[in-house]
């Protein structure tokens, strides 16, 4: 196989004859370049034959077509990149679009917020750090402690505006550092703690407070600090200290008279030598009965007076609460009898011993006897069920034992009387509170049975709880360990 090429630097045409293997070496090296300017300028190949050298010129279109489908490739990589450009674009500017919207939503809610802790004239709300550092000065601050903010934010601490020495008891009682930890212990294991604190003023006067101490946190909800929302009790627990001291001296000074009283009732009515006719002896009778019932008034008083003041104590011994509730039911029967009420008794056979003082714990289910029966009106009925169970660590009741729970005694005192509001239970073991069902029916009372009662409970150890509808009646529930 030969190829002709034509010498355009000969006078003349010459044509170089080349081999297959000359061409494999020069070609790529001489011809197609030559073959380029030849196409570029014009100039015509021929074989040697004299017909058209087509041979040389057939690449070039698919050079031509490679290059538009490259161009073409990168044209669409450019248009697709754009696309994508553009609805990055579009995609950040809603971003963005949403986060200064978020900004100003934040910014908002952060002068609202900072409003409403300004418009707080009568509680004081100071905010710190994790260190105890204040952050939050408010204007009821400025006004319980006497300092304006300027003195106080990023310069003082919590910690300053307490009584050292109340600061250390506490912190021996709970078992950590006094400072800080001491105010926030409560918080940090249940979530928030109110209690009462002394506040020191500016002047160096001291502040009955009551504080809830709840953690603070940022934006993010990280952990950032703690609030202190004050309540200035200082008059109302000096008002509460006044009244716990009359009490107990209105008490005191009832108890002498009525135990002369009741002293000289009784040696009139057992005197043997003076004969009382039957009206004299009806009427002494009522004298002492209503005698005894001031008396046991008065010691109500003072009882509570001294759960009030702290110095509330037990005698501890076993006690068989099933001769409790039958004692209960026999003190109460001629009452009930009078009144119309039918009482039923439940106890185990066998009793129920807990240990715990048998006469307070006496004294807690009369009150609960009797108020069944006074809220209950007549032809309806009371029953006492004493039970054996056991009590799961959230409080569940089961007749049987299960893992974790413990064993408690439970007393139920269930009627079917008048029942309390709703709105009301809340406050019933508020000393002197009676409910408006009582008021209405014109019960008689004090309100301070079930203040005892549940004081008695607490100190045994145990819960009292009420469940209640108005018209369907009302279940106490007294539940002791053992």
């Amino acid at each position: 196989m030969t190829t002709a090429v034509l010498d355009r630097s000969a006078p003349r045409q010459r044509v170089r004859q080349l081999t297959a293997a000359g061409v494999r070496g020069s070609v790529r090296g001489r011809l197609l370049p030559w073959a380029a300017t030849m196409i570029a300028t014009g100039g015509l190949l021929y074989a040697g034959t004299g017909a058209p050298a087509t041979m040389l010129l057939a690449p070039v279109p698919v050079l031509v077509h490679e290059t538009t489908r490259r161009l073409g490739a990168q044209a669409a990589t450019i248009a697709r990149l754009q696309e994508e450009r553009t609805a990055l674009a579009t995609a950040v500017q809603a971003r963005a679009d949403e986060l200064d919207l978020a900004t100003r939503m934040l910014a908002a809610r952060a002068q609202t917020m900072t409003s409403v802790i300004d418009a707080v004239t009568e509680q004081s709300i100071i905010g710190t750090d994790k260190d105890g550092v204040i952050r939050v000065w408010n204007p009821g601050a400025e006004k319980m402690l006497g300092l304006p903010r300027v003195d106080v934010v990023r310069k003082r601490s919590i910690v300053e505006f307490h009584v050292p020495e109340e600061l250390e008891s506490v912190a021996e009682d709970v078992g950590t550092a006094p400072g800080l930890a001491a105010l926030v212990h409560a918080a940090q294991e249940r979530g928030s703690d109110v209690r009462d604190w002394t506040y020191l003023a500016a002047d160096g006067g001291r502040r009955t407070v009551a504080v809830a101490v709840t953690p603070r946190t940022d934006d993010r909800g990280v952990h950032a600090g703690w609030n202190f929302v004050g309540t200035d009790m200082t008059e109302a627990r000096a008002n509460e200290k006044m009244k716990d001291q009359f009490v107990s001296l209105i008490s005191h000074e009832l108890r002498t008279p009525l135990s002369s009283i009741l002293g000289y009732l009784e040696l009139v009515l057992d005197d043997e030598d003076e004969t009382l006719s039957a009206e004299q002896r009806k009427y002494l009778t009522t004298v002492e009965r209503n005698a005894h019932r001031l008396q046991r008034l008065v010691g109500d008083l003072l009882f509570t007076a001294q759960v009030e003041a702290g110095r509330f104590t037990l005698q501890p011994e076993d006690v068989d609460l099933a001769g409790v509730v039958r004692a209960a039911e026999e003190t109460i029967r001629v009452t009930a009898d009078a009144a119309g009420v039918e009482v039923g008794v439940e106890v185990p056979a066998g009793g129920l011993v807990v240990a715990g003082d048998a006469v307070r714990l006496g004294q807690a289910c009369d009150n609960l006897v009797s108020n069944a029966v006074k809220f209950t009106p007549s032809g309806g009925r009371v029953t006492l069920a004493l039970r054996e169970v056991w009590q799961t660590p959230d409080g569940a009741v089961t007749a049987a034992e299960r893992p974790g729970a413990v064993p408690v005694a439970q007393l139920s005192v269930q009627d079917t009387g008048m029942g309390i509001p709703a709105g009301e239970q809340g406050k019933l073991f508020t000393r002197f509170f009676r409910a408006s069902t009582a008021q209405r029916n014109a019960v008689p009372g004090v309100g301070l049975g079930l203040t005892i009662t549940k004081a008695i409970t607490t100190a045994h150890g145990g819960t009292l709880d009420v469940v209640s509808a108005e018209g369907q009646g009302t279940t106490f529930t007294l539940t002791l360990p053992r």
